[in-house]
């Protein structure tokens, strides 16, 4: 049996930017992730009614509320780091608001990405909020790259697969242990970790948030490692990945905002 065969999931609970140092290079075959939007100061600076909800879910929370040059400087930290731990021919799929596409995918080339595409996934029962003034917002945004080579890991099994996903909102059932306000459904992150890996791949997710990329990796069998630097998150995401495994299989998790690259022998 190799390394590969008995790697165990492994959570931080830590700022990404200091752990992303810890993995091996060239060690990931699928990054999957959905960083901050840094849409809060945003629609703050807005006359809407959507005002007061984005200050409660997302402002407060500090998270979605950063300086534009400071959101910039750290998803070009994370970039960075993010291209020298995925393997040649490794794929990276970020979520990211429509008005920030463009400058995340100038950012990504700018570390060596190959950009694929923008797709969209549409929420067939979106909150139908305010739904007699403004078109209801109902999609986000994703991206996809490839990273030292123009093509990866891509199976579609002979089929058309379009760059357009429709599922429902999050269920009840996937937020039992609790919720984070930009939790993605398992069902949609399912449809990445199938096209872009294989059984066995290792999957990083260094904004875990409650952990959906955890779950749909563990559920395919794949490997995985996930970042979450907010406590509460970090513990849904432990339980959820617990429920995946059951009794069979250890998670590996730990709480250090400060990694010591001698004491955890680095992630691999």
């Amino acid at each position: 049996m190799t390394a590969e065969d008995t790697f165990e999931p492994r959570l931080i609970n830590g700022d990404c930017l200091d752990w992303l140092r810890t993995l091996a290079g060239s060690s990931v075959d699928l990054i999957l992730t959905d960083p901050p939007y840094n849409l809060g100061q945003f629609m703050r600076d807005r006359a809407t009614n959507l005002k007061a909800m984005r200050e409660n879910y997302f402002g407060a929370a500090g998270w979605d509320d950063s300086d534009c040059n400071q959101w910039a400087e750290t998803m070009n930290g994370f970039l960075s780091e993010a291209a020298r731990v995925l393997k040649p021919g490794g794929s990276l799929v970020v979520f990211m608001a429509v008005i920030k596409v463009e400058t995340f995918v100038r950012l990504a080339q700018e570390n060596g990405f190959y950009y694929k595409t923008t797709g969209t996934w549409h929420k067939l029962n979106p909150m139908p909020r305010n739904m007699n003034l403004h078109f209801i917002n109902s999609t986000e945004s994703w991206i996809y790259f490839t990273y030292g080579a123009r093509t990866g890991t891509f199976n579609n099994c002979g089929h058309a697969v379009h760059d357009f996903f429709e599922t429902p909102v999050t269920p009840r059932n996937e937020r039992s242990y609790g919720k984070h306000p930009t939790q993605k459904p398992v069902g949609l992150m399912e449809q990445f970790v199938g096209l872009l890996s294989n059984p066995g791949d290792l999957v990083l997710d260094p904004f875990m948030g409650s952990g959906s990329s955890g779950v749909a990796a563990l559920e395919a069998g794949r490997r995985f490692c996930g970042i979450e630097v907010d406590p509460y998150y970090f513990d849904i995401a432990s339980k959820r990945m617990r429920e995946v495994m059951g009794n069979d299989r250890q998670l590996k998790s730990r709480r250090d905002s400060h990694p010591d690259e001698e004491s955890t022998g680095g992630i691999r």
